[in-house]
């Protein structure tokens, strides 16, 4: 193997800057655009990127009632999922709406208030019990709630999981005090079956609040705050002003939204790659997991440590393996899916993944040298999602993603654009590819990716 130094001027070892540092600086990818790498791609499938800016990220939802109870980076707007249902309410006269990749469950939330049944699926467990909550504690008295949580008995403190006590992760007071007010909430039992879902309210309110009071920050990926400092007594008065917050929103429902209140919507812990769908569907909203170093399950390992879902970074590593694929899956996987000889691909994909081989190797290093095998089991992964869901559409039903692009290895993929063309082998006519808003790449920070909505209709 070719060292890195032999192929360009000068090298880390010669410059004194890290490799890292080292392949930005000579990247042929600097200052460049996906919307110049994306032409070719673009004459091949015969269809244009229609710039319709909007904004369709989490943020704007932590002032949305319902949707504020627990915060989800990756997750995308309330605002978007409306406008979406709006747009095709006079469409379809009773719709029904199916999220495959349902994370804290926007899409369900925004449907219900709508009065459309909907189903959402979900992998990971922390997710969908986020979801279900959001869903299912509609009719909780708020007044009940409140007088519960001002009841708790705090002195039978419930501990975290070992593997987060390191006080890297907490402060020993601010420890002691999330420990208590779990115990507060373990100690609790529902005296009737109206409480039970209270107890589901305090937990959500109880994970939303962890990031907070502890030493982390989550930006998008979570990872230590040099200067954050947290007070002992925060997490007492962060856990109140959730559950308000909470109460406040269930007024609200229980005066706007009467109507709503026994809609259909459902959650469901299941893999959006093989789960058998008993409905039909009118529309499917989602938004996949992107391809980008983003680990979908250790962004979450604080709140699924406290409420039960992993006791180690072994269970974790468990329900990572059986997501879409990211990045920072175990190698086993990966060599075992190389080995396959059903697998989907394209010429696309096959020459992304030579490319993105070649530049591993004039590289000498890559942080995963099988990230080929990675891009290509990803773009497999979502084959078969997508061939799924169309069995499960109605004729004349419409899926749409929202989904960005990458830069890896200094090679473009275009997975907006390679989805759409999955959609269109197995089916779908490619109705519209709209550029939502612009990204930066996380490699290359002057290198410009989008973030796009894909329309997919099932015309037959």
């Amino acid at each position: 193997m070719e060292k890195p130094q032999e192929l360009f001027q000068g090298s880390p070892l010669s410059t004194g800057m890290t490799a890292r540092q080292f392949h930005i600086l000579h990247s042929p990818k600097c200052n460049g655009t996906a919307s110049a790498d994306s032409k070719k791609y673009l004459l091949t499938l015969g269809v244009k990127i229609v710039d319709n800016p909007q904004p369709i990220q989490f943020l704007p939802n932590t002032d949305e009632p319902v949707h504020r109870w627990s915060p989800y980076v990756q997750g995308f707007s309330a605002s978007f999922v409306q406008r979406t249902l709006t747009k095709y309410k006079a469409k379809y006269k009773t719709p029904k709406v199916l999220d495959p990749f349902a994370g804290c469950g926007t899409v369900m939330v925004q449907a219900k208030l709508q009065g459309i049944p909907s189903l959402g699926l979900e992998l990971n467990p922390l997710l969908k019990f986020i979801a279900e909550t959001k869903l299912n504690s509609w009719m909780v008295n708020p007044d009940a709630l409140s007088k519960i949580v001002r009841s708790l008995v705090t002195n039978h403190k419930s501990e975290a999981p070992e593997f987060l006590k390191s006080n890297q992760h907490f402060n020993p007071g601010v420890l002691n005090n999330l420990e208590r007010i779990k115990g507060g909430i373990d100690y609790f039992t529902p005296a009737t079956e109206e409480e039970k879902p209270i107890k589901d309210l305090m937990n959500l309110a109880f994970a939303a609040i962890l990031v907070d009071c502890s030493n982390l920050k989550r930006s998008p990926c979570l990872g230590y705050s040099r200067n954050k400092f947290v007070h002992d007594s925060v997490p007492f008065r962060l856990f109140n002003s959730k559950i308000s917050e909470i109460a406040q929103d269930l007024r609200l429902l229980q005066t706007r939204f009467v109507d709503s209140m026994k809609t259909y919507a459902k959650m469901k812990l299941a893999d959006s790659t093989s789960y058998q769908y008993r409905d039909c569907y009118d529309l499917v909203v989602t938004s996949p997991p992107y391809m980008n170093g983003l680990d979908y399950v250790m962004n979450y390992k604080i709140e699924m440590g406290w409420l039960g879902f992993a006791q180690n970074h072994k269970e974790l590593k468990k329900v990572k393996d059986n997501l879409v694929v990211c990045d920072n899956v175990s190698k086993g996987l990966i060599r075992e899916f190389a080995s396959k000889d059903d697998r989907y691909s394209n010429d696309w994909i096959e020459n992304i993944k030579d490319q993105v081989y070649g530049n591993i190797l004039r590289r000498g290093a890559y942080r995963r040298p099988d990230m080929p095998e990675i891009i290509h089991k990803y773009f497999d992964d979502l084959h078969k999602v997508i061939q799924n869901i169309s069995l499960a559409l109605n004729r004349g039903g419409r899926f749409i993603l929202v989904v960005g692009d990458s830069l890896i290895a200094d090679v473009y993929v275009p997975t907006d654009l390679i989805l759409a063309r999955i959609g269109r082998e197995l089916g779908f006519t490619i109705e519209r590819i709209e550029k939502a808003r612009e990204r930066r790449s996380g490699q290359i920070r002057t290198y410009k990716l989008r973030e796009t909505i894909i329309t997919l209709l099932k015309e037959f």
